[in-house]
């Protein structure tokens, strides 16, 4: 294949990790100063023997753990802007309050199956301590499985060290309670940061999402075919290097593979060829017979507004379609990833419930076949009132909680509201009816006397 050409003939670097290049050496590959170069079928073999198909990721509530792999499709919400967006406030750089309250809201999402990691990055905390804040966050106000901390070797070590507190440390052991995504910087480098993030996890036994991340004509060929080719073969590389340190290690194979304007330069969302992209990384995932991790609803809009929701519609669907197993980013991404949306996250709810609810299938159950109450109606009447319809009508059809299907009069004297308008009250209602899940109080302050003593550890870095 064009991928294993790649990573024979150009290979692939991975930069400021001596012990990475070790590993591959050790397992007969041509390391040539931070280059590595892959004999066709090495990769390939080496992932098949030995990552498994699926595999689940466990929650703190049991009844919260999901099933990465097979024909399941766990839904994320945003990950990683700076900034934050409500039609109170404007668009402004996001703190930890909002973290917090993000965390909140998903958690009231039913149409949501993860925490997340960083919903929002909290500028008002130092950066190189607010990863240990945002993980006390998703332990304590949610139930919900949670991703650790991406960047470096210690940032993981800690979430490992805090997933253990939590479950404690022979569970882990055995269990799957992290979930990492680790990024190559296309084309063709992994970094310590990714790396070691990496490693750490995948000697833990905690999953690793593998995801090359290109835009078309900048990190990768402008072209579909060229960047799935460079797409499988940074995937491989990296699913590779996960299996050679810890056979048996759960792994995902990722893509985040978008387009640019050719224009402008700027990243571009729910194009035509996005979708080619994922529907075939999908194909390409199963051939290789790891779950997948790919991305939802993207937007470059900067509001909630009907550009937002094309965009977003598109490429969840694509996603689903696909088969992705993972998929990150499912609710509240604006800006081309700058800016998590408050309104934008509960249209994109609606939006995934929709997904949940026609990928589902055919209800062909007895009551689903309705055969008796055909025959009750008979020709030329209506099932209003129908037995039938009075027993299923609250379950039969999707109800989404934002559009209006009122009467314009009816509409008009609610108060005219469009749906981003409908959207704020509604965030701010579900924030009020938020349960808390509660935490036990000594593991409670077990993570906040592991935090502190982390805190005093090093010096506060830049904010930014």
């Amino acid at each position: 294949s064009n991928a294993d050409r790649i990573l024979a003939e150009i290979g692939m670097e991975f930069r400021d990790d001596p012990e990475i290049l070790r590993i591959f050496a050790k397992a007969g590959c041509d390391v040539d100063g931070e280059r590595v170069r892959f004999t066709p079928g090495f990769c390939r073999e080496t992932v098949k023997a030995t990552a498994p198909a699926q595999f689940a990721q466990h929650a703190r509530n049991p009844a919260n753990s999901v099933q990465i792999g097979g024909n399941a499709s766990v839904l994320c919400p945003s990950w990683g802007p700076p900034f934050v967006h409500d039609l109170d406030h404007g668009r402004r750089y996001a703190t930890y309050p909002d973290f917090i309250n993000l965390v909140k809201l998903h958690q009231t999402i039913p149409w949501l199956h993860h925490s997340g990691g960083v919903v929002c990055e909290p500028v008002d905390l130092p950066a190189n301590k607010r990863h240990l804040d945002m993980l006390y966050a998703h332990i304590r106000w949610s139930d919900r499985p949670f991703m650790g901390a991406f960047l470096g070797a210690e940032r993981a070590s800690h979430a490992i060290d805090m997933a253990r507190i939590l479950f404690g440390e022979a569970y882990v052991a055995e269990n799957a309670v992290l979930y990492c995504v680790s990024n190559t910087n296309a084309p063709l480098v992994m970094d310590s940061h990714m790396s070691g993030a990496l490693k750490t996890y995948a000697r833990a036994g905690q999953p690793v999402a593998c995801t090359p991340w290109t835009l078309t004509g900048a990190m990768s060929p402008s072209t579909v075919a060229g960047t799935l080719a460079q797409v499988l073969a940074e995937a491989l590389a990296s699913l590779t290097l996960v299996q050679l340190i810890n056979p048996g290690a759960p792994c995902l194979m990722g893509s985040f593979a978008s387009t640019m304007s050719m224009q402008s330069g700027a990243p571009t969302f729910g194009t035509p060829e996005a979708g080619q992209m994922i529907l075939a990384a999908g194909q390409l995932a199963r051939r290789l017979g790891v779950p997948l991790h790919s991305v939802g609803t993207l937007s470059a809009s900067k509001l909630p507004d009907a550009q937002s929701q094309q965009e977003a519609t598109w490429g969840l669907m694509m996603a689903l379609f696909a088969g992705v197993n993972v998929v990150n980013h499912a609710t509240g991404w604006l800006e081309g990833g700058l800016v998590t949306g408050f309104e934008k996250t509960m249209i994109d709810a609606d939006l995934c419930g929709k997904m949940m609810r026609f990928f589902a299938g055919i209800d062909l159950s007895e009551n689903a076949q309705a055969m008796a109450a055909i025959a009750a109606t008979g020709p030329g009447q209506h099932f209003l009132g129908s037995e039938h319809t009075q027993a299923n009508f609250l379950l039969a059809l999707f109800r989404p909680d934002l559009p209006d299907n009122n009467s314009f009069e009816q509409w008009k004297a609610a108060g005219g509201l469009d749906i981003a308008q409908r959207a704020n009250a509604l965030w701010k209602a579900r924030l009020e009816a938020y349960e808390d899940p509660g935490l036990d109080p000594d593991i409670d302050d077990a993570l906040k006397e592991y935090i502190a003593r982390r805190k005093l550890e090093v010096a506060d870095a830049d904010y930014f």
